[in-house]
């Protein structure tokens, strides 16, 4: 018997949120039986502006689900405050085996309490302000998604498809999650843990012109002293006035933020190159592959090497 995967929209709903997900799950029907509800059935617009036809009302799916699928978008801010929209979610999720969101699909599933006593993810963006309407879960903004249990969450739109291709290993095995992920030509999920976007774009762009022209040039010299001395030395100010210059117009400490930068130079050297660890940890200035893996962990939350098999980049194929 194929599982069961039920989808509720409504207006306002991110296209690729549902659709993601859902092309997914299509490309094995033997296996996933897919169904998309409104709360009345009707046509749900979304925020880009494309019509969406449910399969029938949300009353109409009775009986067992294998997989919930709360989907996201603009329009969860007032979904998740409707009654009757929660009271169809708490129910459906008793008949489930799986209950999932993406993206902002998370304030609804918290709001009916689904979430409760969990860990969860949502759009970064959203999650702090999840953090603080719903304390009796825990959010972790950094995650692409996260499973507790039966309760799977995941990030901002295309995380959507990580989680549901780990739903298809979950079910069916690496192979067959592997092949979908070739049939539409995405990655294999990324893992669960990692960062949902670039540890550098945390930074914000200072005004100070002696810290504008650092920024630019930390990237360039990652294997040098980049100490707060050294820093503040080359800025002209004492250490404890660039210190505490940088954490105000930066947003982050000097350490912190020549981190950052020094794995994300690391990430793309996995990437694209075939250097050893040992090569990108020096390069890189961390000094020792156990360093190095000490701030992946930290910051992107999987392995240098974990990071590497998911993402460096293959040879690409001369033909067609």
């Amino acid at each position: 018997m194929s599982h069961r995967v039920v989808f509720l929209v409504y207006p306002g709903v991110q296209s690729l949120d549902l659709t993601g997900p859902l092309e997914v799950f299509a490309q094995r029907p033997g296996d996933y039986r897919t169904e998309i509800v409104s709360l009345d059935g009707t046509p749900v617009r979304t925020t880009s502006g494309l019509v969406l036809q449910p399969d029938g009302p949300a009353a109409a799916a009775t009986g067992p689900i294998g997989t919930l699928v709360i989907v996201g978008g603009l329009g969860a801010v007032e979904a998740f405050q409707d009654t009757a929209v929660l009271a169809w979610i708490r129910d459906a999720a008793a008949r489930s085996e799986r209950v999932s969101s993406v993206c902002s699909g998370a304030f609804l599933l918290a709001a009916a309490g689904i979430l409760d006593g969990r860990t969860a993810t949502s759009h970064w963006r959203a999650c702090p302000h999840l953090a603080r309407m719903f304390p009796a879960t825990v959010f972790e903004p950094d995650r692409i998604f996260v499973r507790d249990g039966e309760v799977w969450t995941s990030a901002g739109v295309t995380s959507g498809i990580d989680m549901s291709l780990a739903m298809v290993e979950n079910d069916h095995g690496p192979a067959a999650a592997l092949a979908i992920a070739r049939e539409l030509v995405v990655f294999v999920q990324r893992p669960g843990g990692q960062a949902q976007f670039s540890a550098q774009l945390r930074a914000s762009r200072p005004g100070h012109a002696a810290l504008a022209d650092l920024q630019h040039w930390i990237p360039d010299h990652l294997d040098t002293d980049l100490s707060v001395a050294a820093l503040a030395g080359r800025a002209s100010m004492s250490p404890r006035h660039f210190a505490r210059l940088f954490a105000r117009q930066v947003g982050r400490t000097p350490a912190a933020y020549v981190e950052s930068v020094r794995v994300e130079t690391a990430r793309r050297l996995l990437e694209t190159t075939a250097l050893p660890v040992d090569a990108i940890a020096r390069t890189c200035g961390f000094g020792t592959s156990e360093t190095m893996h000490r701030s992946f962990k930290r910051l992107v939350s999987v392995t240098p090497g974990a990071y590497r098999r998911h993402f460096a980049h293959r040879p690409h194929s001369t033909e067609g």
